[in-house]
This record gives structure tokens, C-alpha cells and sequence, in this order.
């Protein structure tokens, strides 16, 4: 039998090492620019600056290249003609005029070169010490003759041109950046003024107008007149849709309690029994959302007035929980005094612990830290519209019992206060409310109090 050769086994094969991660190169800092290169006026400065200055430069360039070539070219003539005369007198034999000669000391060796190949030329360069204009051509047996011409008055021509172009490019851009800043701060000043308009309107504040003289006049009428117009255009047509809004709403509330009155008289001569208790109810909740709807309608006019009073706002609290018919724990941290509307605060915190018990869970906590007041439930949380954009009215969470008003109203009256109502959902779940009253001294130590 014959022997069966060896089967060689593969090497496993290796297994190539994990390429490692080079941490980017980190970006180069950038030179923070000063603050005003970011406005309007600033970058259209800088602009002007550069676009004077570069214009400055080529026009500079371009007359200082002229009026060298021409001096220039008038030097070479004169050079050449005297080259030309010491040549012919040369091959006549006589004697050779001033500033010419055979191989002269201080010819440029370029310029030589070129003579002794049979060719003419000149050239600019210094003898002692001064410029001076040399011509050269061929002499014969190897040598040159050559000519120079003094160039120190064409000289001092090109250098007092070349200041003249400075001095007067500096006055130059410094008068046009003066009278285009100018120009630009005038446009830039409307702009801003069309700027805090609009953000008065955002406000709130619907009768504030541009009223740019430019946007009445056809002929003067550029494109900042323009924006302040429509502006201007766009405040009124919504200025007049809120108002015809909020008249609406007043005339239908004002239009629905007479009837509701009626309804409420009649319901209660009905004879006991769960159907009078169902309209009563229904009835009961007519006159609420009336109320509200007028209450809405009237912090919408932004006319209304305070009647401040010094109140403490732990008492306060205990007031609202148990008008609101207890269920609620009052914790008082940190009491406070303060000068307040008693009634619109009152109703805020009613709004707030009302909407905690009707779409939140229990506990529900209504906690006073100074002039901070809380209302805290263990429910689902707002609605995320709602946190980022605060309440809207006849919009209510999920489909939720409610119209959306109470939260609504409780943000007006907050407003109206003087005060700032925040809504948000804690990690550990629930909603809060938190209301900042503007902030008194306190005058009570910390103490809690139980259910109410």
C-alpha cells in the first residue's frame, strides 16, 4: 500500500486588529469679531471700507503704471537719441559728448551683454547713488559704447505721484465710509424701529404702528417703507379680527344669560328626581362656560384694573382649597406678604387646583414658598402643546371633560397681575403649576399644614 501523503491544515486565519478611531483634529479657534461687525451698519462699513480701498489700490495701480510709462518711455527716447549722437561721433572720430563713453564704468553687465551681441537697450539703474537712465549699443571689437542720462527729476516725479495717490485716497475713503455709514445708519434706524414695533405687536400691544412718512409718498417710497407698511397693514387687519373675535364672544355670552337665567328659575321649580338633577347640572355648566366666555371677553379688552391689597398668601391658599371643597394639601413653606388683587389671585389658584382635580390624580398639593405658589397632581401631565405654548381656550387634553378655559383665564388674570404662570411635567410624573407673584420680604418661618 502506498503511503498517503500528510493533509496540511489551514492556519486559522488572524484576525486583522480593530482599526482605531483618530479623534478628530480639533478646529482652529476662531478670533471673536467685534460685536458691532454684526449689525447692519457695521458690516455695510466694513464693506465700504474694503470696496474703498481695493478701488483705491487699482486706481492707484493703473495711474501710477501710466505715468511711469510714460516717463519712462520719454527718459528711453532722450537716451536713445544721445546714444544715437555719441555713435556717429565716435565713427567719426571725435571726441564723445558727457556722460557717454566706451565701456563706462557702472554699465549694467545685462546691458552690456546685449551690445556686444549687436543690440541696443536701456535700462534704469543707480550710479553713484543716483538713479539714472543708461542706453548702450555695439562699438566694435567686443566693446560698447554707452550713454547715461540722469533720472533722478523722473525719479522723484513717480515717488511724488505715488504719495499724492495715498494722501489723497485716505481722505477719500474716510469721506466716503462717513457718508455711507451715514446713509446705511438712517436705513438701519428705521429698521430697528420697524423691529420694536413688531415686537410690540407680538406683545400685545395692537396700536402700535411704523407710520413711516416714506410709505405715504409713492415717489420716496423704498423697501424699508415698504416692510413698515405692510406691517403697519398686517397690525390693523389683526387688530381688527381679535376685536371683531372679542366682540363676538361678549355679544353671545351677554346673549345667552338672559336665556340661562329662565332655564336656571325653571329647573329649579321642577320636581325632585334624577332627570331635574341631570338639566340642573347641565344648566349649572351653561352658566359656567357663560361666565368664563365674559371673563375671557373682558381680560382680551386689556383694560383691566387692580384693586391691590396686602395679602398673605398662606390664609389665601387655605381659602381657595376650601372653597374649592378641600381634597387639596396646603403646604406653606415660606409665607408671604404681598400686594395682590385678592379676587383675580383667588381665582387663579381656583383654576389651577379645579383643572389638578378634574384632569389630574390625587395627592394633589398646593405648596406657598414665598411668593412662589405651586399646584402639583400625580396625573398623566399636560399635554405637550400645552407646556410649550401654554393653554389655549376650547382645546383640552385627549378629549378630556372641559373647554379649555380655566387654564386660560387663569394666564389672563396672571397677566393682569403682573405675575408669570409656568406649566411642566416632573420626572417622576404628575403636572405642576407654577405661579411667581411679584416677591415681598416673608414673615413667617417654615411650617406645613396637613389636608384642608
Amino acid at each position: 500500500m502506498g503511503r498517503t501523503p500528510p493533509r496540511r491544515t489551514p492556519a486559522p486565519p488572524r484576525t486583522a486588529p480593530a482599526p482605531r478611531r483618530t479623534p478628530p483634529a480639533p478646529r482652529p479657534a476662531r478670533l471673536p469679531l467685534p460685536r458691532w461687525t454684526r449689525t447692519l451698519a457695521g458690516k455695510a462699513a466694513v464693506f465700504i471700507t474694503v470696496m474703498c480701498c481695493g478701488l483705491a489700490a487699482l486706481l492707484g495701480a493703473l495711474v501710477h503704471v501710466s505715468v511711469t510709462n510714460q516717463t519712462v518711455g520719454q527718459a528711453r527716447e532722450q537716451a536713445l537719441e544721445r546714444l544715437t549722437e555719441a555713435a556717429r561721433a565716435y565713427q567719426a572720430g571725435d571726441s564723445l559728448m558727457a556722460g557717454a563713453g566706451i565701456d563706462p564704468e557702472g554699465l549694467p553687465p545685462a546691458l552690456r551683454a546685449l551690445a556686444v551681441r549687436g543690440e541696443r537697450g536701456t535700462v534704469v539703474a543707480d550710479r553713484r547713488g543716483r538713479p539714472t537712465m543708461w542706453a548702450a549699443g555695439p562699438a566694435g571689437d567686443g566693446r560698447a559704447i554707452a550713454v547715461a542720462v540722469d533720472y533722478s527729476q523722473q525719479a522723484r516725479t513717480i515717488d511724488g505721484l505715488d504719495r499724492a495717490i495715498v494722501w489723497s485716497a485716505v481722505p477719500a475713503i474716510g469721506t466716503t465710509l462717513l457718508v455711507g455709514a451715514f446713509a446705511v445708519t438712517r436705513v438701519t434706524r428705521r429698521l430697528d424701529a420697524t423691529a420694536r414695533i413688531a415686537r410690540r405687536i407680538s406683545a400685545g400691544d395692537l396700536d402700535a404702528r411704523v407710520d413711516d412718512h416714506r410709505a405715504r409718498e409713492p415717489r420716496g417710497r423704498d423697501e424699508v417703507a415698504a416692510v413698515a407698511a405692510a406691517l403697519d397693514s398686517m397690525a390693523a387687519s389683526l387688530q381688527g379680527k381679535l376685536l371683531s373675535e372679542q366682540r363676538f364672544t361678549a355679544d353671545v355670552a351677554h346673549e345667552l344669560r338672559t336665556p340661562l337665567t329662565g332655564l336656571h328659575a325653571a329647573a329649579e321649580l321642577l320636581p325632585p328626581g334624577r332627570p331635574t338633577e341631570l338639566v340642573r347640572d347641565r344648566v349649572a355648566a351653561l352658566r359656567t362656560l357663560t361666565e368664563d366666555l365674559l371673563e375671557i371677553s373682558r381680560l382680551d379688552t386689556g383694560r383691566e384694573r387692580l384693586e391691590v391689597d396686602t395679602e398673605e398668601l398662606g390664609a389665601l391658599a387655605r381659602r381657595v382649597v376650601r372653597a374649592a371643597g378641600g381634597g387639596t394639601e396646603v403646604r406653606v413653606v415660606r409665607d408671604a406678604r404681598v400686594e395682590t388683587d385678592r379676587r383675580r389671585l383667588e381665582r387663579v389658584l381656583g383654576n389651577l387646583v379645579a383643572n389638578a382635580h378634574h384632569h389630574g390624580r390625587p395627592p394633589v398639593t398646593l405648596t406657598v414658598d414665598g411668593p412662589v405658589i405651586t399646584v402639583r397632581d400625580h396625573g398623566d401631565g399636560y399635554p405637550e402643546y400645552l407646556v410649550a405654548h401654554g393653554p389655549q381656550r376650547f382645546r383640552s387634553d385627549g378629549g378630556a371633560k372641559g373647554h379649555g378655559l380655566g387654564l386660560t383665564i387663569a394666564l389672563g388674570q396672571t397677566e393682569v397681575l403682573g405675575a408669570r404662570l409656568e406649566f411642566a411635567n416632573p420626572a417622576d410624573g404628575g403636572a405642576l403649576a407654577r405661579l411667581t407673584l411679584p416677591q415681598r420680604p416673608p414673615v413667617q418661618g417654615p411650617r406645613s399644614d396637613g389636608p384642608v
